[in-house]
């Protein structure tokens, strides 16, 4: 099959469509399919053409105030003169997706939205209402729109009224990568002198939260806090830190290659990703393979993955309070199991089989 892969976003930019539309591209290429990514670059930077991993992948600038919404036209026209057999978009909160549902002639549309309901800040939620109107004539177009988790399947079909296209395709990790995934000898319950980190992986946005585990600081001596991710609140992050008198216990870092990253996924003690919005939570199931004991909001897909030992949820609101008392809680428990989590997390590779199959469904 010839296949298009719509995105705001891909590779080198990380974040969690960027992660399941590369990871499921690559898998295709490798099943013997033709595989194009279309996407968006505002800054102008990145290659307009290149291959990568065997994808191709074709870039046409978009503007994207706020980064948000990443309006880019030219996608519309492209697409109006190639050919493919399937027509797959992402992301209901950018406009590619929906110049790509316009495009459509005798292709079939698939569409996996990454919900949320809202907009990521005060100017994008004010932005989401009118907005809701391209996303109506998204969902009209689809013949199939996949839901990563049960939570965002749910909000769809109470927001859209499409439960008869919809099914549950959740996001992926990379098993193997975890198989054998040295960690250092180490225990919540004895803490030999030395301090326990804390670990955020993701992007440094006002929602996901990063903001109460650092006002929580002051109250947790022996811990350390290790944030891998940037974005726009990165600055008043670190303004925070330092106000509070905690900066010499936040470590930051960025742009780190796989190996580093799984090097620090084994290094620390426990996890968390206190998001207000999530459609699944690639990184929390990437921290569970790593037998890392998460601590998560409720009130989103995230809270799929509390089960009361490896993972227990805050409810919300979130507060330092609550990120305490939680702190707390996750040390009495035993140290995680493999076995006992393999069951809530899929492989990428059965990921993108599913797709496929979804596919080939007529």
């Amino acid at each position: 099959m010839k296949i298009a892969q719509i995105c705001p976003r891909y590779s080198p930019d990380i974040g969690g469509v960027e992660t399941h539309v590369k990871e499921i591209s690559e898998r295709l290429v490798k099943a013997g399919h033709d595989v194009e990514v279309i996407t968006t670059d505002p800054t102008g930077k990145l290659r307009k053409q290149e291959i990568i991993n065997g994808v191709r992948v074709i870039r046409f600038r978009s503007f994207a105030p706020g980064n948000a919404y990443y309006f880019a036209p030219q996608i519309y026209t492209y697409l109006k003169k190639h050919d493919y057999d399937i027509v797959h978009a992402h992301s209901y909160h950018a406009f590619p997706a929906f110049f790509a549902s316009l495009s459509r002639h005798g292709t079939k549309f698939v569409f996996t939205p990454h919900y949320h309901r809202h907009g990521h800040t005060a100017f994008r939620d004010l932005l989401h209402k009118p907005y809701r109107l391209f996303g109506k004539i998204i969902f009209s177009r689809a013949d199939s729109v996949i839901c990563v988790s049960e939570y965002e399947k749910k909000l769809i079909e109470s927001d859209f009224k499409v439960a008869a296209k919809t099914v549950k395709i959740p996001n992926g990790i990379n098993l193997k990568e975890f198989e054998d995934l040295r960690k250092p000898e180490k225990s919540l319950n004895r803490n030999a002198g030395r301090e326990q980190i804390l670990l955020y992986v993701g992007r440094l946005e006002e929602y996901k939260g990063v903001q109460y585990i650092i006002q929580s600081l002051p109250e947790l001596q022996g811990f350390r806090l290790r944030i891998i991710g940037k974005g726009p609140y990165e600055a008043e992050l670190r303004n925070m830190a330092k106000s509070l008198g905690v900066e010499a216990r936040v470590e930051w870092l960025k742009d780190l290659s796989r190996k580093e990253l799984l090097e620090r996924y084994a290094d620390a003690d426990i996890f968390l990703m206190l998001s207000s919005r999530e459609a699944y939570g690639i990184t929390v199931a990437e921290a569970l393979a790593a037998e890392i004991p998460c601590i998560v909001a409720k009130g989103s897909a995230l809270e799929e993955f509390v089960d009361g030992r490896n993972c227990i949820g805050i409810e919300s609101p979130v507060s330092k309070e609550k990120v305490t008392a939680a702190l707390k809680e996750i040390k009495k428990k035993e140290r995680i199991k493999k076995s006992g989590i393999d069951k809530n997390i899929m492989d990428w590779n059965e990921v993108s089989a599913r797709i496929e199959k979804q596919y080939l469904k007529q």
